[in-house]
């Protein structure tokens, strides 16, 4: 994580590190360099290590925890996590969080009534997340939960009214194309699977997973251009409500089991490990990301399927066959093209003497929305003012 320089300023803040004193250019752009490649790493083990650790925790043998009380504890984690950034800011000053905590949540009630709904839409999310990932190979979801792409560039294009090159709708086309492959070969695979394993039950979830994520990314991304508040205080909001609509989901789904075996069952290492990605890895993401752009998050996203490939066939015994691999190369492939900037679009079209030339996008229209593992967007500094992040992963 980026050091604080004076007055609060981050790393980002400029192309390097800020402190007291002035850096040489030669310094400031090496700097900003070794700051790419950590979110670069950053990135690439959060995406794919959030999948594989709830893959191993849902398949340890022994007890099984339940999921609902995992997305309670990791909205809990988020909500306190948040308060103590929103405490930082107020310079330890515990009147004045109050007072600003009252006025921002009691006060405005209407800004934060309009969090109820992304925030349902996440807990959800949130459940959904571990049937998928139980019910399918965590290579298979990790592919697959890239569809999150093609929905929140739909919902960006309905919501937002935001344009897409010919080369993005093609990409779109393609990242469809893979994910399709990859589940034909999930579909028809001949490997042994496990007897709680449903691949059907999970391909539904992760599909809504990702038509929920989309939506509600892009709900989120434009209440917050419609608001001033910082991105830790609608996380808190959003953690209030997660928690409250998180205990009604457990006493819905798992109330009577939980009442009678506690809380904390099947609670082990691996569990509180997944609770943690999960609480911290997103509000992480979104402080790395500033240094990170599109195409280093493309090829973060890229490299973390790649790993969570590899690790699904030293862990969990994956069998890799050519249907999925071409399955899975398409996804790579269009996650990549996706992710470049219309600069590099405009750029590949003139190098090309017989190639056709590509719809840029019209003055303007902002460009497509920077999403994180969650499906967050990340545009201010860390402290004092915030991120401001679309959060959903």
């Amino acid at each position: 994580m980026a050091a604080i320089g004076v007055g609060g300023s981050t790393a980002a803040a400029g192309a390097g590190a800020v402190s007291a004193g002035a850096l040489e250019p030669g310094s400031t752009t090496a700097a900003h360099r070794r700051l790419k490649y950590i979110s670069l790493a950053v990135l690439v083990v959060q995406n794919a290590s959030l999948i594989l650790s709830i893959r191993y925790a849902r398949t340890l043998p022994g007890d099984r925890f339940f999921a609902t009380t995992a997305v309670v504890m990791a909205e809990v984690l988020k909500g306190l996590t948040c308060l103590l950034l929103l405490f930082a800011q107020k310079r330890g000053n515990v009147k004045h969080l109050v007072l600003f905590l009252h006025e921002a949540v009691l006060v405005q009630y209407v800004d934060t009534l309009k969090l109820a709904v992304p925030s349902l839409i996440y807990t959800l999310q949130n459940n959904l997340q571990y049937v998928a990932i139980t019910n399918l190979p965590a290579a298979t979801f990790q592919v697959t939960y890239q569809l999150k792409i093609l929905t929140t560039a739909l919902f960006s294009v309905l919501m937002l009214n935001r344009s897409l090159s010919r080369l993005q709708w093609a990409s779109l086309l393609l990242l469809f194309t893979g994910v399709a492959i990859v589940q034909a070969q999930q579909a028809g695979g001949s490997g042994p699977r496990p007897l709680d394993q449903n691949p059907g039950a999970g391909l539904a979830a992760v599909v809504a997973s990702c038509l929920s994520s989309g939506f509600a990314g892009v709900y989120f991304e434009k209440i917050l251009k419609g608001s001033s508040g910082s991105v830790w205080l609608r996380n808190l909001q959003l953690g209030l409500f997660g928690t409250a609509l998180g205990l009604v989901g457990l006493w819905w789904a798992e109330g009577t089991a939980v009442a009678s075996q506690g809380f904390f069952f099947g609670y082990t290492p691996a569990v509180w490990g997944v609770v943690l990605n999960q609480a911290f890895g997103g509000l992480l993401v979104a402080v790395v990301v500033k240094y990170a752009d599109n195409i280093l998050k493309g090829f973060a996203t890229s490299l973390s399927i790649v790993l969570s490939t590899v690790a699904s066939i030293r862990l969990f015994g994956f069998h890799l066959d050519p249907l999925f691999a071409l399955g899975a190369g398409l996804v790579i492939g269009a996650v990549y093209l996706y992710s470049l900037p219309r600069g590099a679009v405009k750029a590949i079209a003139s190098a090309s003497a017989s190639g056709p030339c590509l719809h840029q996008q019209p003055p303007g229209q902002p460009p497509p929305p920077q999403l994180s593992s969650r499906g967050d967007l990340t545009t201010e500094p860390f402290l004092p003012k915030l991120l401001t992040k679309v959060k959903g992963s």
